[in-house]
């Protein structure tokens, strides 16, 4: 049965007198450079393939840094696709590092990208400027793996793990190297640090491949998994497991409270998914008109109202999920 259009807002005004879904000061700057992609996942919410040719100008990117050097957020993540692939990558990078006052930098890393023709110095690019991975890793067999993702994409990754580590990625205190979990079916993640054990012994074990931090994602039923529960009749299922394992407790830790998310053209949304879903924010000054970063007043931003859906249910469920993994033991 399908859940109703407010379904989120009733579970979260349920849990609203102890915690209103309210802003916080900004600590996360995520830019979407675009949904270029080597690949096309089943549980990909951004639909990202090696078609697409939505990616962020050099325009763009010119007209995002200087706000963000006038900002005290400490932290810029960049996430995609494959943001490798965007010409403006690197130059941002590079612009961010040099920054009077230092910035934490993540790459949400596709890790097959450092295998394929024309990115052979990729790695050693990221850890020259210290720059922290993220890399999507579903599962330690290759068979789950192929599957979610693409055949051949588990020995990609695993000859790509291997570089980074000869590079000092997961042993250098400078260079961590984290893993992404996500589930292969519509079920939610298990438990996050039983996990990454399972996954660091198996990863040492077989590949010799250490890390440092596993999170563990639900997967969103929106855009490209969304088609594929459809396809196989899950999807209101889904929708059902997410609403029925909503956890208030995990309502602090929601990305949406302390993040700023950009998209390619620079509009700002409260989170990925809303980007993905056109959930864009309203101009406060200007009803009726689209809110870039670099128009962004920041008490008059933590003032707008963060958009919320159905598919907020797939950040709440269980132990939570965010950019960071888990929300809540």
């Amino acid at each position: 049965m399908a859940l109703p259009p407010n379904a989120f807002d009733h579970a979260l005004a349920a849990a609203a007198a102890a915690t209103p879904l309210q802003r916080g000061d900004p600590g996360v700057l995520q830019l979407n450079l675009g949904k270029l992609c080597n690949l096309t996942c089943r549980h990909c919410h951004v639909n990202a393939g090696p078609h697409r040719r939505e990616i962020m100008s050099q325009e763009t990117a010119d007209r995002i840094l200087p706000w963000f050097e006038r900002s005290a957020i400490p932290h810029l993540d960049l996430t995609g696709g494959t943001p490798e692939m965007v010409p403006c990558f690197r130059p941002l990078i590079k612009r961010v590092r040099a920054f009077e006052h230092p910035r934490r930098i993540t790459d949400r890393l596709n890790a097959t990208i450092l295998m394929e023709p024309g990115f052979e110095d990729l790695g050693e690019f990221l850890a020259a400027h210290e720059v922290e991975l993220i890399a999507s890793m579903p599962c330690y067999a290759p068979e789950n793996v192929n599957a979610q993702r693409g055949d051949g994409v588990f020995e990609a990754s695993i000859a790509a793990f291997q570089k980074l580590n000869r590079l000092g990625y997961g042993s250098d205190r400078r260079l961590p190297l984290h893993f992404v979990y996500n589930p292969v079916d519509a079920s939610l993640p298990p438990d996050q640090l039983a996990l990454e054990a399972d996954y660091k012994r198996e990863m040492q074990r077989n590949f010799g491949i250490i890390f440092n931090r596993l999170y563990a994602l639900a997967n969103m039923p929106i855009a490209r998994f969304a088609s594929w529960l459809k396809r196989q009749g899950h999807y209101h299922a889904y929708l059902s497991l997410l609403a029925e394992a909503f956890n208030p407790a995990t309502l602090p830790g929601l990305m949406c409270r302390n993040t700023i998310n950009v998209g390619w053209l620079g509009e700002v949304f409260d989170c990925d998914f809303n980007q993905m879903l056109h959930l864009g924010l309203e101009h406060p000054g200007k009803p009726g008109h689209t809110l870039f970063l670099w128009d962004i007043d920041l008490p008059a931003f933590r003032r707008l109202a963060i958009r919320t859906g159905a598919h907020c249910f797939g950040c709440t469920a269980g132990s939570g999920s965010s950019c960071g993994g888990a929300l809540v033991p």
